[in-house]
């Protein structure tokens, strides 16, 4: 958008501005952290056990006492400006914001969001088998109404402390005035999900947004230096998702690398893994961009979250998905039914042996291996950037 000539600003939490100014966008700090939320004792047991709703509900009192400096902060952030962008978890004050300035709001997700028959809504559990078009289209609606009911109380707050709205619908704000007839945009790969039949014409699958490098990003040295030791390693890294038991997690993990005979490169993430006397054969790095290093590597292990899944997909290599919540279960459902992976290993059921049979597998089976070679080369053809683009120079003609 920025290349098109449009001066972009981006909201989002101080922590990001290093990456945001990097690519030349302005930014706009927004109060908080979600860092530190994620980092938290209570939010690392809630995800040791993967309850989703008990999950939901730490998020949302998180997000009552953040409600009304959000919305200011967004409110300063939306002046001068005629489009907002947003989505999934930006959506309700997106929407809130959009109906104060009577601006549009262009949905942007990197999830299937829109109701269908065509599959289960992705928050829903991943059970098998589909149930049916009712069932699914159901599925979708229960688990839009989980998350809205679940920061209504906050959302409400916000409008009424900071905006001077009145609360939004019980039903939520789906089909608010300012996202009535707008496109929306989903940022994944139609080879990887395809396009519901009964979605609108407003409804637009781009393919995936990928965010370019940094032309000044360098590999450390020891890190080119253990690629060029060996054979490929694995990648094995759960981003975001924190743990209570970060070295317990890491000789799991090392104890899986080991017994299936290969070499592996950890990241640390949001304390994740944690761990000091390392075998040769293990290296372990705090982070690093995933389009240089997935490349690199034989197979990719990680939490199943939307971006770190497509990065994985486009390197071509093998993915094992071990899901802690949310569409994480959605993602490992799809890799495995594409054939491009094991099947998931959900974090709670995660042994050290059912994941060096997962690594086994995904660095022998041929088939399995080619097919995921075949899915990256289609997915490094599309340009969903330019695809989303393309749509709002349309829309605003």
């Amino acid at each position: 958008l920025a290349a098109d000539g449009h001066a972009v600003r981006v909201l989002t939490h101080q922590g990001f501005e290093p990456l945001v100014s990097a690519h030349g966008l302005a930014f706009w700090p927004l109060r908080g952290s979600v860092q530190e939320v994620a980092e938290s004792e209570e939010m690392r047991a809630l995800l040791d056990k993967g309850n989703f709703p008990a999950i939901l509900a730490f998020q949302a009192r998180a997000a009552e006492r953040t409600a009304v400096d959000w919305a200011e902060d967004g409110l300063a952030a939306s002046q001068g400006k005629d489009l907002l962008l947003g989505g999934f978890g930006g959506l309700f004050l997106g929407v809130a914001l959009a109906e104060k300035l009577r601006l549009p709001l262009i949905q942007a997700h990197y999830v299937p969001f829109t109701p269908t028959s065509a599959f289960p809504g992705v928050l829903a559990p991943q059970i098998g088998p589909s149930f049916g078009g009712m069932f699914n289209r159901l599925s979708h609606h229960a688990m839009r109404q989980v998350m809205w009911q679940s920061f209504r109380s906050a959302d409400t707050l916000a409008r009424k402390n900071a905006l001077g709205l009145p609360a939004a619908a019980f039903w939520g704000p789906f089909h608010a005035e300012p996202v009535r007839g707008q496109p929306v945009l989903y940022g994944y790969s139609t080879t990887v999900v395809p396009r519901p039949a009964d979605w609108g014409a407003d409804i637009h699958v781009t393919g995936y947004w990928f965010l370019e490098a940094e032309d000044t990003w360098r590999p450390p040295p020891a890190l080119t230096n253990f690629l060029d030791a060996g054979p490929k390693p694995i990648y094995i890294g759960f981003g975001s998702m924190s743990s209570r038991k970060p070295e317990e997690t890491a000789d799991l993990v090392i104890n899986a690398v080991t017994q299936s005979k290969q070499r592996a490169i950890l990241l640390s993430g949001w304390s994740g893994l944690q761990k000091k006397d390392l075998p040769e054969s293990i290296f372990m790095i705090d982070s690093i961009p995933h389009d240089w290093l997935f490349s690199r590597v034989a197979a990719v292990v990680h939490h199943g979250g939307a971006g770190t899944t497509a990065a994985g997909l486009k390197a071509g290599v093998p993915s094992i998905i071990v899901p802690f919540f949310a569409d994480q279960p959605f993602w490992g459902a799809r890799v495995a039914a594409l054939g491009v992976g094991p099947q998931p290993i959900p974090r709670k059921q995660l042994t050290t042996e059912r994941l060096a049979q997962a690594i086994h597998m995904a660095v022998t089976d041929t088939t399995m291996r080619q097919k995921a070679a075949s899915l990256g080369a289609r997915i490094q053809g599309e340009d969903g950037t330019r695809q989303a683009a393309d749509v709002i120079r349309r829309w605003r003609a």
